[in-house]
């Protein structure tokens, strides 16, 4: 890779992030403000969503919703206590992530024709899979309150808040009504793509927010962490501002952790295998490999590993279905970074379990006959 190119991937990254922040900043921000109505409305948050027992339906269910909007708000559920890891698990379990736009037929990172009946059929899978595996998690005991690593260094971030003037100004104000305001330019072409389309008249100007907004999301996210740092206990809740203030935060922290997963999943995909080399690794290998090579690479961090197999899947009549469903239970979406940010165990175990699982489900699968 010489130096334009790798300056155009680092470009393609940037574009690929900001395009999927414009969508998750719908998720975080919509649900920041209806929390704060109902906050408003009733006087207090709800403690959990619904009775313990549902949380790994609802948190299933949330997962299989395209995209990876649900998943990232599951996370955020999850950080403020108000889910059970059974939840969370489950919508990892259940979610295409991005592999669903692809299947749907409704991707740009993908030239080639949908397939409903594939998409509905790992979605079932994907649903059962995880409400089973999400009642035996919170059965077997997994903890359902994540440490906060923020309450720690809260005295230390008050104290240094209060030092750092620049920065808080950036944070408090040019940042915060930046990232805002470019959340709100994106929202309607965000809107569109959920069914393949965009806003092909401002094409152009599209490109440039979604770069300057994972530029500005990745130095918010790293003064906000390292610098001048948001704490819930520091902020009135019951004030709009606030609340969106720590929406933004989220914001920033997913586009930050989605540009890295990017730059590595698409690196390790697109150079050092490339689409060729997987193509004939899955044409030229047994399909019990082929079921194996699909969930690990499903599992990687983000969507790239599920877009490349769905992208298999649609374009080799020879791929098997067992491997498409063992990659869409592995896969975890955009939705696994924020989880990494905030508790690296728990994002570490929903990986590595749910990539157990994905492979006995495919194997499963195959003995059934798909």
């Amino acid at each position: 890779m010489n130096m334009d190119d790798f300056w155009l991937f680092i470009l393609e990254n940037l574009d690929a992030a900001g395009a999927i922040g414009g969508y998750v900043s719908l998720s975080i921000l919509g649900f920041a403000l209806m929390s704060f109505i109902v906050k408003k409305r009733y006087g207090k948050l709800a403690k959990h969503l619904g009775p313990k027992w549902t949380h790994p339906i609802i948190g299933s269910f949330l997962g299989a919703i395209p995209g990876c909007g649900a998943t990232i708000v599951v996370s955020s559920l999850y950080k403020n206590k108000q889910i059970s890891f059974g939840g969370l698990f489950a919508s990892f379990i259940s979610t295409l992530g991005e592999g669903s736009f692809v299947l749907l037929g409704a991707s740009n990172e993908a030239d080639v024709p949908g397939n409903l009946q594939a998409y509905v059929l790992i979605t079932i899978f994907g649903l059962v899979t995880g409400i089973i595996f999400g009642y035996f998690a919170d059965i077997l005991g997994f903890r359902f309150v994540p440490k906060n690593i923020m309450d720690d260094q809260m005295e230390n971030q008050i104290e240094q808040s209060s030092q750092n003037t620049l920065s808080s100004k950036f944070i408090e104000k040019i940042g915060y009504y930046t990232i805002l305001l470019m959340a709100i330019f994106l929202a309607p072409g965000s809107i569109m793509a959920l069914w393949g389309g965009g806003i092909d008249e401002i094409a152009d100007l599209t490109f440039m927010v979604t770069v300057c907004f994972t530029l500005v999301c990745l130095f918010f996210y790293f003064m906000n962490k390292f610098i001048y740092c948001i704490h819930e206990s520091c902020c009135d809740q019951n004030d709009i501002r606030s609340s969106m203030k720590h929406a933004i935060v989220d914001v920033s922290m997913v586009v930050t952790y989605v540009f890295i997963g990017l730059l590595v999943s698409n690196f390790i995909i697109d150079d050092l295998i490339g689409e060729d080399k997987f193509n004939l690794w899955m044409e030229s290998s047994a399909v019990y490999v082929v079921i194996l090579l699909s969930a690990i690479i499903g599992v990687m961090p983000g969507c790239g590993g599920m877009i490349v197999v769905a992208s298999a899947f649609l374009a080799t009549d020879s791929f098997p279905m067992a491997a498409l469903i063992a990659a869409s239970i592995a896969t975890s979406g955009d939705g696994i970074f924020p989880l990494f940010a905030e508790n690296s165990k728990d994002g570490f175990f929903v990986s590595f379990i749910g990539l157990m699982i994905a492979i006995v489900v495919g194997f499963i699968s195959l003995f059934l006959g798909f």
